[in-house]
């Protein structure tokens, strides 16, 4: 508990920035950030922060109530074992550092979209991802974050939200 809410009070600083230098690419390889969504744990379902993503002119384009998954069970889980969302529901995926990530669809039972944000809080990557029709040859949605909001499916174009845009985290 103490862990997550330092990450959110983390998040929150650095949100509040709007300039500065994105720190320099994990040398992660995205096959070792693969955010599996088959694995039997439990994602945390207490009540979490809200996120609001904002214009690059400071408007408000919408928000949403987030479960917060910071650890690598937590993160490994996502979503798959939760049967739909809210119109303004998600999750918010922290890492410790920025890096590369790649995230899949496997046993997933809703679309949704996938949005990555880097240190300073900037979206750097949107992915519209469908729901497979299996597990084999699952389409890899790959980006840049320390963060990853997961949220409805074209959730990001009905609130006009782009790449460059702000996210912010509200506890």
């Amino acid at each position: 508990m103490v862990r997550r809410a330092l990450a959110v009070v983390c998040l929150l600083a650095v949100a509040g920035c709007v300039g500065g230098t994105p720190a320099a690419d994990s040398t992660t390889t995205p096959a070792e950030t693969v955010a599996d969504t088959t694995r039997e744990t439990a994602v945390t379902t207490e009540s979490g922060p809200s996120v609001t993503v904002l214009a690059r002119n400071g408007t408000e384009l919408g928000a949403v109530d987030v479960m917060v998954a910071d650890t690598p069970s937590e993160r490994y889980t996502g979503l798959s074992d939760t049967e739909s969302l809210g119109p303004n529901e998600g999750m918010l995926f922290v890492y410790a550092d920025e890096g590369r990530h790649t995230y899949v669809m496997r046993s997933m039972s809703f679309p949704i979209d996938i949005v990555y944000v880097d240190a300073d809080g900037r979206i750097t990557e949107i992915h519209h991802a469908p729901v497979e029709d299996d597990n084999e040859d699952l389409t890899r949605y790959p980006g840049r974050g320390k963060w990853v909001l997961e949220v409805p499916y074209n959730w990001t174009v009905e609130h006009g939200v782009e790449v460059g845009d702000v996210v912010r985290v509200d506890t």
